[in-house]
């Protein structure tokens, strides 16, 4: 069975936040901060850690 990455991802997010109960602002901060990061100059050096 293939699941598309970002439906994945969302499934853990919304358990995450049901389980652990984090404030919203963090989830936000989290999730832009990801954003701005996967297009600025930092790109290529964390794409080669997480490889």
């Amino acid at each position: 069975m293939r699941v598309p990455l970002w439906l994945a991802l969302l499934c853990v997010g919304v358990l995450g936040v049901k389980l652990i109960r984090p404030p919203w602002w963090l989830v936000a901060v989290l999730l832009l901060g990801g954003y701005l990061l996967t297009d600025s100059l930092l790109a290529p050096v964390i794409d080669s850690l997480v490889k």
